[in-house]
């Protein structure tokens, strides 16, 4: 998987399709970041009109299972229809 530069919660100089930055769920990190340097595991699709995909970064030597995914992302995705896709 591909080292991501993020900034917050957005990647860096990056736009997702529907014209704002690319926002990012970044997992197994406890503290607040300004910057973080992970890896992508997954990419939560959403399938409603949303056009709004999110990755899913966690550091070097994490991984996460897709139901872990879904609990740890539950409380923003809980108002979407999202698949996870490797």
């Amino acid at each position: 998987m591909k080292t991501l530069h993020t900034r917050g919660r957005y990647i860096s100089d990056t736009k997702a399709p529907d014209g704002e930055e690319l926002e990012v769920y970044i997992l197994g990190v406890f503290e607040l970041l300004n910057e973080f340097e992970g890896r992508c595991i997954a990419i939560i699709h959403r399938m409603d009109d949303d056009d709004d995909d999110k990755l899913v970064v966690v550091p070097d030597g994490q991984n996460y299972s897709d139901e872990q995914i879904k609990v740890l992302t539950e409380f923003q995705e809980r108002f979407f229809k999202s698949e996870i896709l490797r």
